[in-house]
């Protein structure tokens, strides 16, 4: 009950900062939501590499997100958007070895702190662009995008709870199952084919592919997070959503879906769609 409640509440919340906000506005409401999910992996991983400067993911993601959305602005030329590229990863790499260098942190912390941060500059980035990018050419694709995720971790919650019989990945998430992924899998495509009927008045092949491509990336975002979690022996990221756990574990299958659908757009171009690259 506390799921479904939870859901009712935050649903209208999102789709009114969607619909109703201004790109710059929204896009500071997309990082300021995945920055509590970052505040979240950090608390996760901190007791690996306790003295490490992890705080500085509180500011590389957010910082990143913003040069990989520069560099998607449609009326900027391909040598600016090359820079603004270029500058991600030297924010990647130079930005944080030098950090970790300078921070003096202990030898036997240095190669983990660094995939920590490595890692989770473009993990929590990436979707941060790709939403905002979405939200730019049309808000109803992010609409698709949240139809896809959460339909699909619906339903394979729910048919996974009830029908569930062949673990998934047991040492990874002991409670997925095949048949929930399934499930899940067959709900994001409904929701994109009833999407594709009302937003394109056809049903689209190569929006459904699109889709495809994204539910099976929301299913491995989902993975990846519990395989973190499992790491670190933590059975939910927070506490904040009452029946979710945390924002990192409502927010887990989105980090990889969303840029996951931007790519999918690019490469497939859809009759009906306009997505500047």
């Amino acid at each position: 009950m506390q799921r479904v409640l939870t859901a009712l509440i935050a649903t209208p919340l999102a789709l009114a900062a969607l619909f109703l906000l201004p790109s710059p506005w929204f896009f500071a409401f997309v990082v300021i939501f995945i920055e509590l999910a970052v505040w979240e992996y950090l608390a996760i991983v901190r007791p690996r590499v306790p003295r490490a400067p992890l705080w500085a993911l509180l500011v590389l993601a957010p910082a990143a997100a913003l040069a990989l959305s520069a560099s998607m602005v449609e009326d900027s030329g391909a040598f600016i958007a090359e820079q603004h590229l270029m500058a991600a990863a030297v924010l990647l790499a130079v930005g944080i070895g030098t950090l970790v260098l300078l921070a003096r942190t202990p030898l036997e912390e240095v190669i983990p702190a660094l995939g920590i941060l490595c890692f989770g500059v473009p993990y929590f980035a990436a979707p941060i662009a790709a939403v905002h990018h979405l939200k730019v050419a049309d808000p109803w694709l992010v609409f698709l995008l949240c139809s896809i995720v959460w339909l699909g971790d619906t339903g394979a919650f729910y048919v996974g709870r009830r029908l569930g019989r062949h673990k998934m990945a047991p040492v990874v998430s002991p409670n997925k199952t095949w048949e929930g992924a399934a499930a899940g899998f067959l709900f994001s495509l409904i929701a994109a084919a009833v999407w594709s009927v009302c937003r394109l008045d056809r049903l689209d092949l190569r929006l459904l592919g699109v889709a495809a491509l994204t539910a099976a990336a929301a299913q491995l975002g989902d993975l990846m997070e519990s395989l973190i979690k499992r790491g670190a022996g933590v059975k939910d990221s927070g506490h904040v959503l009452p029946g979710h756990g945390g924002v990192l574990d409502r927010m887990d299958a989105m980090l990889f879906a969303a840029p996951v659908m931007l790519l999918g757009f690019w490469f497939l171009r859809i009759e009906g769609l306009a997505i500047p690259r």
